[in-house]
């Protein structure tokens, strides 16, 4: 029996815990992000997951909200 492993054996989509660990933030920081949207997340068996697509996407990007908080309280 054969299946199909179109992402290369990568899931698709990552716990917030998983997640975070692979972008270097806490757990706190990406559920801030989540928050205040910053951050898209899908809800798969009932538990709240970030799709590979949006991790990726982050890996782009810095995703420091604390220091884009304190930047514009500075200015």
């Amino acid at each position: 029996m054969r299946t199909n492993m179109s992402n290369s054996g990568r899931p698709a989509s990552y716990t917030v815990r998983k997640a975070a660990w692979i972008l270097g933030v806490a757990p706190s920081s990406l559920h801030r992000a989540i928050r205040v949207g910053a951050v898209r997340t899908e809800q798969r068996n009932g538990r709240q997951v970030i799709p590979a697509s949006e991790l990726s996407r982050l890996l782009g990007s810095p995703l420091d909200t604390d220091s884009d908080q304190q930047a514009g309280g500075a200015k």
